[in-house]
Order: C-alpha cells, then structure tokens, then sequence
C-alpha cells in the first residue's frame, strides 16, 4: 500500500505552466494544457516507474476531471504499463517522424525533387555562412526568435508563448543541456537557426528550427545545413511530432520519414 505522503501530493512543486516532483529517482510532471486541462508525462529516471507511475495518476487525478497521461513510448507502455488498470490508446498528433539523416543531407532521388529545388533556390540567390552555435551567437539567435514571435503574433497564442519560453531557456543554457545548435548568416546577420542534441548512439533529435518566412528556400536550406554539420556521424534524425496541426503534418510528411515513433495516452480503467 502506498501511503498518501508517498504519492507525493504535498511534493508537487509549481514552474510556469507545470508541476513536478522527484519521487524514488523518477521525475513526474504535471502539465497544465488549454483551458482546464492536466495532462501528465510519463515517469523518467532510474528508480520503479511502475509506482511512480501510480503517484503521477493520483496527483493527476486529484486535479482534473479528465486525467491522462501523455507521450508515452511503446517501450513504456510495454515495461510499465499494466493494461488491466490502465487503457492505452495511440496518440497520432504526438508521435515522433523520424527520417534517415543521408536523405535529409543528400535529398537524393525524385521524392526529393521540390525540395532540392528550394535549396537550389536558396544557394542561387543568396550568398549565406553557416555557423556553429556559441556564445556570441546565443542573443542573434534571440533576437530572431523575437523577430518571429512579433510575425506570428505569440501574445495571443498560449502554445507560442509557452514555445518561446522553452527557446529561451534552451539558449541560455545550450551548454549545460548538451545542445548543438546550427545558424545560417546573411550579410552577417542570422536568418535561420536550430537546436538539437543526440537523442542515442544512432539518433539525433531536433528541438527548434526557425527561419525568415520571407527568404524562399531558407527552411529547407538550414535543416539540409544542420544536418550535414552536425548530424553526419548518426544514421537517423528525429524531427519530432506534428501537433496534429495540417500544415505541420503536411511538411513533416513531404521529408519522408523512414519511421513513426508511436506515442500512446494512457488512461485509467
């Protein structure tokens, strides 16, 4: 029996948008989503997620009417789960594309005819340097992030301004999250950038990716960039999950991707 102190009621502590605690070696995280929504992410760390899992679900529960547990890999459901107390249902809108890093690179073959052109484009038109993430670069990278949070209006978007915290965060602190980052210049100031990091031994993941809407080319050009500079050593690149918005899945789905990481919610019977 786990008593009410264990399932760490009182060990919630708030962080913007969210809530976590630290229970037996596993991280859990509540995560307060549109309108009153409370959606939590499955347990990580070294200790037993099984109960930690039962933790993050009564913590969840004492808070929505609707509680839920999201994100959570096959590999999770499969070791943890027990599907006679919890149900578990594919999560289209966040499963993870992942493509193979020599076809983002190359963008051989007719499948990737649109979008050698686009990089072609971009190459005719526009003399550019790429450059390695540093220290110096981290404000260029923030003023293009505030560039296009005022283009896309992120003030009356929930989701944007949650977004661009997390990219503020993820450069202040590129270093100590073990982040690689890639920038395109043009006359020297920075028109695209990105952020990843090695998600395995053969996969990388990307983060962010960010460019001028206005320079034809220009996001098919850095995501070729990043690659090739940074990504060349592993076999596959993780681009993460659509959102389940259409112009994503769209763009997502024109790179295509070698694999589909599914995603599953959990729950409870």
């Amino acid at each position: 029996m786990i008593s009410q102190e264990q399932r760490g009621f009182s060990l919630f502590l708030s962080r913007d948008l969210g809530l976590w605690a630290v229970h037996d070696a596993c991280l859990l995280i509540i995560l307060h989503g549109n309108g009153d929504s409370v959606i939590g992410l499955p347990p990580a760390g070294t200790g037993n997620k099984a109960i930690a899992l039962d933790i993050l679900w009564d913590a969840i529960a004492s808070r929505s009417d609707e509680p839920a547990i999201s994100r959570v890999d096959s590999q999770f459901v499969e070791n943890f789960v027990d599907t006679k107390r919890f149900r578990v249902s594919k999560d289209r809108d966040n499963s993870d594309y992942v493509y193979r890093t020599e076809d983002l690179i190359k963008l051989t073959g007719n499948r990737y005819h649109q979008k050698r052109n686009h990089v072609n484009k971009f190459l005719k038109n526009y003399r550019f340097e790429y450059q390695v993430l540093n220290d110096k670069l981290v404000r260029d990278f923030l003023d293009l992030q505030d560039s296009w949070c005022q283009l896309k209006d992120c003030e009356s978007n929930e989701d944007l301004m949650a977004e661009d915290r997390a990219v503020f965060e993820a450069l202040l602190h590129y270093k100590y999250l073990g982040f690689r980052g890639g920038a395109i210049l043009i006359e020297d100031k920075v028109e695209a950038f990105t952020l990843g990091e090695k998600l395995s031994q053969d996969t990388a993941v990307i983060h962010v990716e960010k460019a001028n809407p206005e320079i034809p080319g220009l996001y098919a050009t850095i995501n070729q960039q990043f690659c090739q500079h940074e990504w060349s050593e592993v076999t596959f690149v993780n681009r993460q999950q659509d959102l389940g918005v259409p112009g994503m899945r769209k763009a997502k789905k024109s790179y295509h991707p070698d694999h589909m990481v599914d995603k599953y919610t959990l729950v409870r019977r």
